[in-house]
């Protein structure tokens, strides 16, 4: 449970106060999207289960784009910034965000961040979200979508326990796919079949960070959106 906000629960944030939290969140987060579409940048949302791919998913982005986009990253964690390093690595220029005991990243850690961050001038900005599939969805960030990792190690059923997170994802990327052979009661049929369930328009991506297998479809979602 966030200590910072409560997450909807009012034995300990009553709802006037949260709702004035996530009124305060908007404001910030509109302030994002001026700046972001003013300066041109594609901003994401990434979010997903703790070890559910995003940072190797990313990882593969840098790969797969190289030098055609100028990449930028915030990772969120708890407490360490191991996944901004990950990425530094990778070639995306990255600052983590340590949240402490919250749950999610907010509009106001997120300007914060760019104001800290330096980076070079970027066109595409990669928002890891902690790892988490409930509290992140309530939280605008000034993204232009959001997007959801889910692993094939997950399961089938994520988006029917954790609907509100689906439910407002643009796209699902379903990651670890060359893991499929070891799972015998795992498939994409009846992952698209919950996802159906839950999203208004389904829409799903599924790649393997480590072959690069479906990496070249998430690179033209990307760009399909910027172009929108």
């Amino acid at each position: 449970m966030c200590d910072t906000c409560g997450c909807g629960d009012t034995k300990i944030v009553p709802v006037e106060i949260h709702d004035r939290i996530l009124a305060d969140n908007d404001r910030q987060a509109r302030h994002l999207r001026e700046h972001f579409g003013l300066d041109g940048v594609l901003a994401i949302n990434l979010m997903g289960s703790p070890g559910a791919g995003k940072t190797a998913l990313l990882e593969a982005t840098a790969r797969a784009l190289g030098s055609r986009r100028k990449l930028a990253a915030l990772s969120g964690d708890l407490a360490t910034d191991h996944d901004a390093e990950r990425l530094r690595k990778a070639g995306i220029p990255s600052l983590g965000i340590t949240t402490g005991s919250a749950c999610h990243l907010d509009a106001e850690m997120v300007h914060h961040a760019l104001h800290d961050a330096r980076f070079a001038p970027y066109d595409t900005l990669f928002i890891e979200n902690v790892g988490n599939l409930v509290c992140p969805a309530i939280y605008d960030l000034g993204q232009r979508a959001n997007v959801v990792a889910l692993s094939v190690t997950e399961g089938v059923d994520k988006p029917l326990k954790y609907p509100v997170m689906f439910k407002h994802a643009d796209l699902v990327v379903l990651t670890k796919i060359d893991l499929l052979p070891h799972l015998e009661d795992v498939s994409i049929g009846a992952i698209e079949d919950a996802l159906a369930q839950v999203m208004k328009t389904p829409k799903m991506i599924a790649v393997s960070a480590k072959t690069g297998a479906g990496i070249d479809k998430w690179t033209a979602w990307l760009e399909s959106i910027r172009r929108e």
